[in-house]
């Protein structure tokens, strides 16, 4: 059971927030994919973007990293853009927007993480590849190095992408649906590797599908339906009626 220490607090007046969000548009073609969102995250959380299909959850990380283009409004990393600030925050895809026939193994794939400090024209060296080990075998995949990623497991997979965000060593952890459809070893190792970043301060913001979960795992929730319906601390904000805003439908979901 994860730890439910909330703080509204943590959005305190003058300090700067990791992600914050203003008046932000997104459009994909003529079709609004957000509209009008104001959001500040605070830091330190575990944080879970829920809300149905179509919502934009998605569309919310991938905009804050400069993937999407905006449509209308700001998005600041610490204050600043993500272009400057781009070595503070780690990116764990979907699975399914992955190409696992690339011709790479594990390691490699981990040791990409760190390509960012190193530069384009720097090559790895040792201890690249020393980090890049330590952060396998955090993951419990130390004798998998040298398999092709696409001979992995899926579980398998996904803990390297996790590996290769730890080799960054970042401020924010941005993830999009990391727990679709993996094992339970892996949902562990995950949940207990990301548990114990944020007790050391880190941010983690999740896209996250399991609405029975999310009082569990995540002490900070965004519901989010092309527009933001509510934000804040798990007690306070994951509630039935802001559930069946955001969903627009009645939702079975057992809140403890």
């Amino acid at each position: 059971m994860m730890e439910h220490k909330s703080n509204p607090n943590n959005l305190t007046e003058g300090k700067i927030p990791p992600i914050e969000i203003k008046n932000l548009s997104v459009t994909y073609r003529t079709e609004p994919a957000l509209w009008n969102i104001d959001l500040k995250l605070p830091e330190g959380k575990m944080i879970a973007i829920v809300g149905p299909n179509g919502a934009g959850k998605s569309t919310l990380i991938k905009t804050v990293m400069g993937i999407v283009p905006i449509t209308a409004g700001k998005v600041s990393v610490y204050g600043k853009s993500y272009s400057k600030q781009r070595t503070k925050v780690a990116y764990v895809p979907q699975r399914g927007s992955v190409d696992w026939d690339f011709p790479t193994d594990a390691l490699d794939v981990v040791e990409m993480g760190l390509y960012g400090k190193l530069g384009w024209l720097r090559r790895p060296n040792s201890k690249t590849r020393k980090i890049a080990k330590e952060c396998l075998e955090k993951v419990g995949l130390e004798d998998y190095s040298d398999r092709q990623i696409g001979q992995l497991s899926g579980g398998q997979q996904q803990r390297v992408f996790v590996a290769r965000a730890l080799a960054q060593d970042p401020q924010i952890y941005l993830m999009d649906e990391p727990l679709n459809g993996v094992d339970v070893i892996t949902e562990n190792t995950i949940l207990s590797i990301l548990e114990k970043l944020r007790k050391e301060g880190k941010t983690i913001v999740m896209v996250h599908h399991d609405l029975q979960t999310v009082d569990k795992y995540f002490n900070w929730v965004v519901m989010l339906n092309r527009n933001l319906i509510a934000t804040g601390p798990i007690e306070k904000v994951f509630t039935k009626e802001n559930l069946d805003k955001t969903y627009q439908e009645k939702q079975r979901v057992s809140l403890r």
